[in-house]
This record gives structure tokens, sequence and C-alpha cells, in this order.
């Protein structure tokens, strides 16, 4: 199959790790061997519930049952998606209160691009240093990595960067500018929190000069910091949020919501102003509801910051200099990338799923899924510490 994969399947990479996949249940994935790995990256932080939950899968198959797509997005009333954005609207601080389905995270962050500038009648936009929200030509020209959008310059214009945690560059955002966009957490730079109120300080500043404050709650959305969104942790409220990844509990989605002020906008001046044809699909859209209800009626979301606390407790080693993040979006910090690459692939043959952060190279992610137990978080750590004692041991050695 690998043979296959490599041939005809078109590669992000020229080293993929190549695991002929065979099922997954739970918190594991097997192979066409039979071997079981421990998932500690849940699908990129996608995978909610883990694998093959059965909530889900019901919500899907019952769908199923019924009837798929029928209508291109926002024509037909269809039950799941109109339950979906309803219970969004009931769980989100006013006036976040009218939801837009899309089919991926980038897609959603394209939708509430347009609506800053739609809604402002500016150009400007603003991201962070070492952002990322997506791979599309829009959400590229907001990642602020420039070694990976060089070759496909040119992107959209009047994009300006600041850096994280910088109040002075609060100062950019200005009477010019359309929107500012934010991970709550930074994902690919390290899981970096914001500090001293940052966000707070940003949601003043767009305030005073008329701007869109943008929070992209990809990675940290649906449980993972211990709240259903990680900006419930700030005290903050964005004009607009987008989600993904682990909203559809293993399902491609994305969304983005807004004030119905906001984002009813895109439906005239001009008509079809952000149209989409599987957006809202009824069975993307019923897993999404099971995924959510199964989040807020259970104790996932607290469990997350107590099983936090294990990880931290449990990762104590000479090799990692420390853990960040908050929840389950958690990286462990080496001391150098070829000590991350040792240990992610190590892990992997010793039956533990690990994987890398986009730009810093450094930090092993750790993002489960939200329903792993305390005892497949010591059994995963127990892997993660014996690789990294026989790393030190060779280190010690060599020495």
């Amino acid at each position: 199959m690998n043979t296959d994969f490599i041939k005809y399947q078109a590669q992000t990479s020229p080293y993929p790790l190549g695991m002929e996949v065979s099922h997954a249940i739970g918190s594991y994935i097997y192979d066409t061997n039979n071997k079981k790995y421990l998932d500690f990256v849940a699908g990129v932080s996608a995978c909610s519930l883990g694998h093959q939950h059965p909530r889900v899968n019901h919500a899907i198959k019952e769908q199923l049952d019924k009837y798929s797509h029928v209508m291109v997005y926002g024509e037909y009333s269809q039950s799941p998606a109109v339950e979906y954005c309803k219970l969004m609207a009931s769980l989100l601080p006013a006036p976040l209160n009218k939801t837009y389905l899309v089919n991926s995270g980038t897609e959603a962050i394209e939708g509430a691009l347009k609506l800053a500038r739609r809604t402002t009648g500016r150009s400007q936009l603003i991201s962070c240093h070492n952002a990322y929200h997506g791979n599309t030509m829009g959400s590229m020209s907001v990642m602020g990595f420039e070694e990976r959008k060089q070759v496909f310059r040119p992107l959209i214009p009047d994009v300006d960067f600041i850096t994280f945690n910088n109040e002075d560059d609060l100062e950019k955002i200005t009477t010019k500018t359309a929107g500012i966009i934010l991970e709550t957490i930074q994902g690919g730079a390290g899981f970096i929190q914001p500090e001293n109120d940052f966000l707070t300080k940003v949601r003043q500043r767009c305030t005073e000069v008329g701007a869109i404050m943008i929070l992209d709650e990809i990675q940290p959305g649906f449980g993972r910091t211990g709240k259903l969104f990680g900006f419930q942790n700030y005290d903050v409220v964005p004009d607009i949020v987008v989600m993904g990844k682990g909203m559809g509990g293993g399902m491609p989605v994305g969304a983005f919501t807004a004030s119905s002020a906001m984002m009813d906008l895109l439906s005239n001046n001009p008509k079809l102003g952000h149209i989409t044809t599987f957006g809202g699909h009824p069975v993307i859209a019923s897993a999404c509801l099971a995924t959510l209800q199964e989040i807020t009626e259970t104790n996932l979301m607290s469990e997350a910051l107590d099983k936090e606390k294990l990880f931290r407790s449990l990762l104590v080693h000479p090799l990692i200099e420390e853990i960040r993040g908050k929840g389950l979006m958690l990286a462990a910090m080496t001391k150098s990338a070829d000590i991350t690459n040792e240990v992610i692939l190590k892990c992997q043959d010793k039956g533990l799923i690990l994987f890398w952060l986009l730009f810093e190279g450094c930090a092993i992610r750790i993002t489960p899924p939200l329903t792993i137990s305390d005892e497949e978080i010591r059994e995963g750590c127990a892997i993660i510490l014996e690789v990294m004692d026989e790393i030190q041991l060779k280190v010690n050695t060599s020495n």
C-alpha cells in the first residue's frame, strides 16, 4: 500500500510517516499488521472524541439513512445544520449568534477575512509573526512564516504583521485596519499562550479604531483548553470566531461565527458574498452536533485540565525544557530539533503516536483525544520517558 501511496497520492513532505492504517477505535490506531498505536495526536487535534465514538457514528449513520447532500449551502432548511447553529448560539457569548458552516478551517478563515473587509469597508489585515491560519491563498497571506510563502507570491495585498504578546505593536492597528486575526493560543509557533491580558488589549484597541477582532480557534476550540473555546479563558469576546478541527469529531468541517448584523452582510450588496456547495452538509453537520453535545453534556472539558496536570506531573526529564500549552493542547519542548525528531520517530516504533509543530522544531505535539483515560496517559508518558532515557544514555556514553 505504501508504494501506491507514494506513487498515486500527492504528498505534503518528502518523508511521510507511512503507517498503513487498518482501523482505529478509542485512543488507538491499528496498522495492517495489527500493531496498535496509542494516539497522542488525535488527527492533529481533530478527533476530539477519539476514534469511532459511538455517539458520532450513530449520528452519521442515522443521517445517511435520511438524506445526504440535497442543495447548495443556505437555500434549504436542513435539521442537522439548523440544530447545530442554534446550539452554538446558545453556548457562545453575545453577540456571536450566527454561524456560517464551511468545509475546512482554512475556508472558514477565508470567510472571516472577507467578512472583516465587508463590514468595515477597509482593506488592511493584520496577523502575527509565526502565525498559521491555513494554506489557501488568503490564509497563507496572513501566515507569519515567510519560508512557507515565498514561492507562492504574490499573495493578497495590504497585510501587516505584529508580534504575539507585544503590546507596543498594537499601535499598528489603526482606522485603516479592517481586522486583526490571531490564534487564541499560537499553535505552529509552539503553543504560546497570551500574556499580560494581551487579548483584552487587542480587543480594546480594535474597539477604539473600529477594527474587527478575529480569533482563530481551530486548534484550541471544542473543549481542548478546559473551556469550549480558548478565548473563554481570557475574558475577551472577538467579533468573529473561527473554528474547525475538533468541531466534527474527525469529519472535515469548518465554520465562522459573528453577530447577525455582520453575517447578514454576506447575503447582499453583493448577493452570494460567500458561497459553498457542501458547507453544512447534513451528514457532517450531524457529526458536529453529536460531538458538540457530547463535549458540553459531559465532564470532558473540566477533565482536560485534570489530564493536563497528570501530563505535567509525569513528563519530567532532563531532555524536557518545559511543557507549554493548556489543557490537552500541550507541547513538550526539548533541547533541540534533533532530539524532538528522534523522540517522535522512536516512540512510533514503540507504539505511541506523537507529532511535530509547524514552525517550532523543538516541540513535541501532545494533543490526544479528550476521551483519553488516565491509564492511557500513563502508558504513553512511560514510552516517552523510556525513549528519552535511551537518548540520554546514548549522549552520556558518547561524551
